[in-house]
């Protein structure tokens, strides 16, 4: 039980890191409710192989990855700006935005990151965890 905490907890931080990373890379800035977004955004797409078969191609674990994101962000999004009122992102301007929480553009852009974050968390849980090695097909 303690050992799938502190997993739990590594890949959180982890995730957590790399997202404000990006977010500072890409805006300039970013939110502390972007660490946890980011930290559970890296969890939940990390059970995806645990969950799911190996042999389910990458491309469509990177969609549910893509899914799972987009959901969270709207939850997050619903609580931090709208609840909140902090402002921390506003997609209203761009195309297919849900309340300007969610859009199209950023739902394609996380399934790529997706991809990313799987590989990434399946070989962090092989070096450091000593789960399987990580295997992947395409489709």
């Amino acid at each position: 039980m303690y050992r799938h905490v502190l997993k739990a907890v590594v890949l959180a931080v982890i995730g957590g890191l790399i997202y404000i990373l990006i977010e500072l890379l890409w805006r300039g800035h970013t939110h502390i409710s972007m660490f946890v977004l980011g930290g559970a955004c890296f969890v939940t797409i990390g059970l995806i192989n645990e969950l799911l078969p190996w042999n389910m191609g990458i491309l469509w674990q990177s969609v549910i990855g893509a899914v799972i994101v987009t959901l969270l962000e709207f939850i997050t999004g619903i609580i931090v700006n709208i609840w909140l009122g902090l402002g921390v992102w506003d997609y209203s301007g761009l195309p297919l935005n849900i309340m300007g929480q969610i859009c199209l553009p950023f739902t394609l852009a996380w399934g790529v990151l997706s991809c990313v974050a799987i590989v990434l968390d399946d070989y962090i849980r092989y070096w450091f965890f000593g789960e399987e090695k990580p295997h992947y097909t395409f489709l």
